[in-house]
């Protein structure tokens, strides 16, 4: 009783302080489409990257409706910081931006939620007061949001890779990587044989001979000892075979043997037997 009556009351205070936010496609688009706004309120410290206050969480974001168009709806209320747009709720770190062109890009499916962080507080009241203006529109004259073949032929042109471009990023990041590399190294060259604080040493998965050269010279001298390696090979398996060969023969001759002196035990049986008259 007191426990489903407290329940109740939470879901519709819950309810309560979602406000719908009625928008449009265009505005050729008869029904409309409801977003669901609230102030985003969690523990203090449990979000680093959507504060309290200043963070606008919105329900039912369609896929056609980016993190352009929402900055845009909710711009006359006040000036965005960001927009962030997730598969579902959940605690945000602050994540670095990133400047990839080619590489680690999401594609959007199906309905989403967003984070909307403002600039000042009262921008998230002034969201909420939305509710009670007319439709807003997301795809306009001045911001037209692409559908249909338009959106395909985009998604195709940006699909076309640039080789200098792709070369250059990943020249840049084999640099930013042969740089980390090197002072992981180097770190590790300086720490080899020093005890920490209860005496212990630890051991590197550095061998005391050093890799080969990547010359030619070396790749040849790889190349003559595989050659002698598979040449010993085969004349192993020729002396195995003649091995067993041999063996086959031993034993054909045993069994051979064995059968003649069978034969031999019995006649010698034979004639032992007694015979009185």
């Amino acid at each position: 009783g007191t426990g489903n009556r407290a329940g109740a009351a939470a879901v519709s205070q819950t309810r309560a302080s979602l406000a719908a936010l009625a928008v449009k496609f265009a505005e050729r688009q008869r029904s409309p489409h409801c977003l669901l706004v609230k102030e985003h309120q969690v523990r203090e410290g449990a979000d680093t990257a959507h504060p309290p206050r200043r963070t606008l969480f919105v329900l039912n974001v369609p896929p056609y409706c980016g993190p352009d168009s929402l900055s845009r709806l909710f711009s006359r209320c006040g000036r965005v910081q960001s927009v962030d747009i997730c598969d579902k709720p959940g605690p945000g770190e602050k994540k670095e931006k990133l400047t990839s062109k080619f590489f680690d890009h999401k594609t959007v499916k199906g309905f989403q939620v967003a984070y909307v962080v403002f600039r000042k507080p009262a921008a998230v009241q002034a969201a909420k007061a939305l509710s009670q203006e007319g439709p807003l529109l997301i795809s306009t004259e001045s911001h037209p949001v692409k559908t249909g073949i338009s959106k395909w032929i985009a998604s195709y042109e940006a699909s076309i890779v640039d080789p200098k471009q792709l070369k250059a990023e990943v020249d840049a990041y084999m640099q930013d990587y042969d740089k980390k590399m090197a002072e992981e190294e180097a770190k590790a060259a300086k720490e080899e044989g020093v005890p920490d604080e209860e005496g212990w040493v630890k051991v590197t998965r550095k061998g005391r001979k050093p890799g080969l050269p990547r010359t030619e010279a070396a790749n040849l001298r790889v190349l003559e000892k595989e050659k002698q390696k598979r040449a010993r090979k085969e004349l192993l398996n020729f002396y195995a075979w003649q091995h067993r060969e041999t063996k086959r023969e031993h034993i054909a001759q045993l069994r051979k043997k064995f059968e003649e002196d069978k034969q031999r035990i019995a006649l010698m049986r034979a004639q032992r037997k007694f015979r009185p008259y």
